[in-house]
């Protein structure tokens, strides 16, 4: 069973999961949730359900005391001091305290050929509605933290696209894409830049590789061993390969770094 989940205190979810239920035929079931309605759809013999939440998506790291999913997506707000319109992708998780949701140190399952699949969609979709949106990766970042691959889709950064329904409809193709195209990638996990690392997102876009866990560089210092091998493990994906946004990393830091690598048999490649 494939999970998606909305919060009914998030204008942008709520809007996401309405393109949902209006272009891909959910169907309302008989049981609730929280008090709100249960959706339901089989798409290719897999069952989906589109359910609502009323809190903040980063505060549910109860979800799967109640559901069992295979893959879980979230539709999201995103928001950021610039403004700037922007459709995302990313893993929640944390890598150093769950400040913002989740559990202090520990990373959602990344399903990286979903979230590629997702970010493909947002490209096609941004040119098929004309949208004037930046299409990106984000980095791993706040709750929840679960044991489920995880992901979210989100349509940013501010109350005017919140509300704008052409891109809940793209953000709502690119979750039903995560969902229901089964190609399967070659996982990269990636290292260093900013928090929407154009870098890799290009990469992803224009070859085979798809990206899981992306370690900033503000978040480098909270890395260690035991938390370099868990963004490794904790991919759908078998990962072979760390791309380094090399200039985006400290000379100390890659040294540490790669060495943790080596030890787990990642090799590195220099973006």
């Amino acid at each position: 069973m494939v999970l998606i989940v909305a919060s009914t205190k998030d204008t942008a979810s709520t809007n996401i999961a309405q393109k949902l239920i209006d272009n891909y035929g959910f169907e309302i079931l008989s049981e609730s949730f929280q008090q709100n309605p249960v959706y339901f759809k089989t798409i290719s013999g897999q069952e989906v359900k589109l359910v609502f939440v009323n809190e903040e998506l980063i505060h549910t790291q109860f979800l799967t005391d109640f559901f069992t999913p295979e893959l879980l997506v979230f539709v999201s707000r995103h928001s950021s001091v610039s403004g700037i319109p922007t459709l995302s992708v990313h893993t929640p998780g944390n890598f150093g305290e769950a400040e913002v949701g989740g559990i202090t140190r520990k990373v959602s399952v990344s399903p990286a050929s979903s979230m590629k699949e997702a970010l493909l969609e947002m490209v096609g979709q941004k040119e098929r509605l004309m949208l004037n949106y930046k299409v990106s990766y984000e980095c791993t970042h706040h709750g929840p933290s679960l044991d489920v691959p995880t992901m979210f889709v989100e349509l940013g950064s501010s109350p005017v696209q919140w509300k704008d329904l052409k891109a809940a409809e793209a953000v709502a193709h690119a979750a039903m894409a995560a969902v229901t195209k089964q190609s399967t990638y070659s996982a990269v996990l990636g290292v260093g830049g900013p928090h929407y690392n154009e870098k890799f997102t290009k990469i992803a876009l224009n070859t085979h590789v798809a990206f899981g866990h992306i370690i900033p560089k503000y978040a480098i210092p909270k890395i260690d061993a035991e938390m370099l091998k868990q963004c490794v493990q904790r991919t759908v994906e078998k990962v072979e390969l760390a791309f380094f946004d090399w200039k985006g990393i400290q000379g100390t830091d890659k040294k540490r770094l790669i060495a943790i690598l080596d030890e787990i048999c990642v090799s590195v490649k220099k973006v």
